[in-house]
């Protein structure tokens, strides 16, 4: 997890607890299948990334902008990779196999 860990920016570490809780509130529901989970953190994540490059970064060309897009769809992706393991790492050490 570390080596992951280097390519996440610090100020989103955040994020990981924030989508942990989320995934968790999303399981008690009935109506959302386990094995979607993953992929509406995901999404969550990249939104959350996106707020947050967008209100830190001053778009002066396209590239910014494609920059800024490129950065946050990675961060988020990361962020929620990071809470969707803690996840499995949590269940894991409760199991006794």
């Amino acid at each position: 997890m570390d080596p992951i860990l280097e390519f996440v920016k610090p100020e989103l570490m955040v994020l990981v607890p924030v989508l942990y809780f989320i995934g968790m509130g999303i399981k008690k529901t009935e109506w959302i299948k386990d094995k979607m989970i993953p992929l509406i953190l995901g999404a969550v994540g990249i939104l959350l990334s996106v707020f947050y490059v967008a209100a830190n970064t001053v778009f002066e060309s396209y590239r910014d902008v494609l920059m800024a897009i490129f950065v946050a769809v990675t961060q988020g992706i990361l962020v929620a990779g990071c809470s969707v393991y803690i996840n499995q790492l949590y269940k894991q050490g409760m199991s006794d196999e």
